[in-house]
């Protein structure tokens, strides 16, 4: 697909990056500052009893555990608050046949929150989805009075969990999060997990077309804030599925640059 003007021309690097410019200024406070904490309360406490354990892997039962899970309840479609256990579930599975040791409590919340970028309610309109994510989980941690080393390393785990080369140098907490939700996104390393812990697993959290959740998902992030997806790999979706689609390539940027060869 070309991204050509309507002369046929290939666009100036500063038209392509002014095409998102008026959105990316109209979302400049809420993505540094996000909404008023009084937008999002605290969830209420209610029963939301998960089990005490799944496929041999422990569920965190702490107060900021069930605050999260509360939250990502509140917020998720069951669909992606499955995927969201599932990846906490699948990343302790992987990490605990190999002895590593990590944090579990941070691992879990972590996790657990990953996906909040995706919700309408903290969507803004030119952040990436994971910094989205990890801006809200950032807000709703420190409304629980958890120390801001902690917080910090929750904020890197939702940030990062989509670059899994850095994700993955990162202290095991952070790796755990892009390792769990890639294996439940894309099936990597899925030959790892033993057949009784996978059927365990699917049972106590069902897939219920989480692949057609997560694509209609992509899609719509695609539609509404597409210069968020620059160089981001779900502008490869939206190319795919969007006539028009607006973003440049990484080759539109580079021949764009404005130098003299």
């Amino acid at each position: 697909m070309t991204h050509e003007g309507k002369d046929g021309q290939r666009p100036s690097r500063r038209t392509v990056l002014q095409r998102g410019a008026g959105v990316a200024a109209a979302g400049a406070a809420t993505a540094l500052t996000g909404p008023p904490a009084a937008a999002h309360p605290l969830p209420s406490p209610r029963s939301d009893a998960l089990p005490e354990a799944v496929a041999g892997v422990r569920i965190p039962g702490s107060g900021p555990a069930r605050q999260a899970v509360r939250l990502a309840r509140r917020v998720s479609s069951e669909t992606l608050f499955h995927h969201v256990m599932r990846t906490y579930v699948f990343g302790a599975l992987l990490f605990d046949r190999r002895g590593v040791r990590y944090d579990r409590e941070l691992a879990f919340v972590a996790a657990v929150l990953h996906d909040l970028g995706l919700v309408e309610e903290f969507r803004t309109p030119a952040e990436r989805f994971e910094v989205d994510g990890a801006d809200a989980a950032r807000r709703f941690l420190e409304r629980l009075g958890m120390p801001a080393e902690r917080v910090e390393v929750v904020w890197d785990a939702i940030a990062l969990h989509t670059s899994v080369g850095i994700a993955t140098r990162k202290r095991p907490e952070i790796a755990l999060v892009s390792v769990g939700s890639g294996l439940d996104f894309t099936g990597d390393g899925l030959e790892r997990i033993p057949s009784d812990a996978l059927d365990a697993v699917l049972t106590a959290f069902p897939r219920r077309g989480f692949k057609q959740e997560a694509l209609d998902t992509v899609l719509s992030l695609c539609r509404t804030k597409p210069m968020a997806e620059l160089m981001h790999p779900f502008a490869e979706v939206g190319r795919r599925h969007l006539p028009g689609f607006p973003v440049p390539t990484l080759e539109d940027l580079l021949l764009a640059a404005p130098f003299d060869e």
